[in-house]
């Protein structure tokens, strides 16, 4: 299991992502698309990185909008996986 990052860890990480914020022990982004189709596309592309790293992340849909949180549930907060995981997110359009 993943350790638990401090929260001065987790606050000198978020600054370095762009688009994300903290909520208590999540990570979380929302991102708009002109329509449901490209919503459903950017998701696609979410898996293999996800896959990938064997973490998950929590994804909400509504029409043109993805909502995106991150937390390590089996460690109860947020890890170095979910930051990781954050920034390759955060460069797929």
């Amino acid at each position: 299991m993943a350790p638990l990052l401090s929260s001065r860890e987790i606050e000198e990480r978020s600054q370095m992502l762009q688009g994300w914020s903290v909520d208590e022990q999540t990570l979380r982004t929302t991102r708009k698309f002109k329509d449901f189709i490209q919503a459903i596309d950017f998701i696609n592309k979410l898996v293999e990185p996800a896959e990938s790293a064997g973490h998950h992340p929590d994804i909400e849909i509504s029409y043109n909008t993805v909502k995106i949180t991150l937390t390590t549930h089996d460690a109860g907060g947020l890890t170095q996986k979910d930051f990781e995981l954050a920034q390759v997110i955060s460069q797929i359009s």
